[in-house]
């Protein structure tokens, strides 16, 4: 599926975007799927809000629960200061996660797309796990920050393989809130990991090295755009700092994002993600 010089350029950069990956019409079979599980999905009274800032602080049981299930997360800025929506529920959600892709056909089939599996396996990956997925929204003049990460942080595997194959579904621009990415950032260290705390049933953040991240725009310029049309598909190694800043824009920037791992590394119960025994983890080359 990739050629030399795209496997030399995602080692050397820890990032691979590849263009026209996916069909339109999968983008939209996609996107209204999306639309219409927020469509029949009932809030509780919790009400989960995602935020990666201060996650210790804002991880609940609907969160914790949520690598079994298919569940709707709110936008921090969704909410007016009475408590209620400012917009309807469909502008007011920021993501569908974590476990759609082996619970909705419709997403299962795009996860499981045998040519995922060739390019996981063209880097290394050829026992790759469908871990979790994320279908984001990046809603109009409301879709939050993603502060500046790497995904080992919060999927940590020993030794670290979680890899992101990160899809758009809508042009991701400048303007509604595009990635960026640091390269050749995935051969620094692994900062921190993200931990389920048992003394309080929540998370919370254990410093690995304390070597600063890279600083976002405007001020920082180590990152750079990653600019996209709908249908590309990025590929990001574990270690890799990556952020995406607020959609102020009055258009939208959905997104899929399926992470898998290594069924050779170890994954610790520790990790905020976890599954009962009687739903175990699919093989990303496994027929839907």
């Amino acid at each position: 599926m990739l050629s030399s010089d795209q496997i030399e350029s995602y080692r050397r950069d820890g990032f691979l975007v590849l263009p026209d990956f996916v069909s339109v019409d999968a983008c939209r079979r996609l996107r209204e799927r999306a639309l219409a599980i927020v469509d029949a999905w009932e809030p509780s009274q919790e009400r989960s809000v995602f935020t990666t800032n201060e996650q210790e602080r804002t991880s609940n049981g609907e969160f914790l629960e949520s690598g079994a299930g298919t569940w709707c997360f709110f936008e921090e800025e969704a909410f007016g200061p009475d408590g209620e929506l400012t917009q309807a529920k469909e502008l007011s959600i920021n993501k569908i996660g974590h476990a759609q892709h082996d619970l909705d056909d419709e997403f299962g089939r795009f996860a499981y797309n045998p040519d995922i599996a060739e390019v996981a396996a063209d880097i290394g990956m050829a026992d790759a796990l469908a871990l979790q997925s994320m279908y984001i929204f990046k809603q109009p003049r409301i879709g939050g920050e993603v502060g500046c990460h790497q995904d080992a942080t919060f999927l940590y595997t020993d030794p670290i393989t979680v890899t992101g194959f990160w899809f758009a579904i809508e042009d991701a621009t400048l303007d509604n809130g595009c990635l960026w990415a640091e390269p050749g950032g995935h051969l620094g260290p692994l900062r921190q990991v993200f931990k389920r705390n048992a003394t309080n049933d929540g998370t919370i953040f254990e410093p690995l090295d304390h070597t600063p991240m890279p600083t976002p725009p405007p001020v920082g310029d180590t990152l750079v755009p990653l600019e996209v049309r709908a249908g590309t598909m990025v590929v990001l190694h574990g270690r890799l700092p990556h952020w995406s800043g607020v959609n102020r824009s009055g258009v939208s920037r959905h997104a899929y994002s399926l992470h898998c791992i290594s069924n050779s590394a170890a994954y610790p119960s520790w990790n905020w993600l976890q599954r009962p025994g009687d739903f175990p983890l699919r093989a990303l080359s496994a027929a839907r």
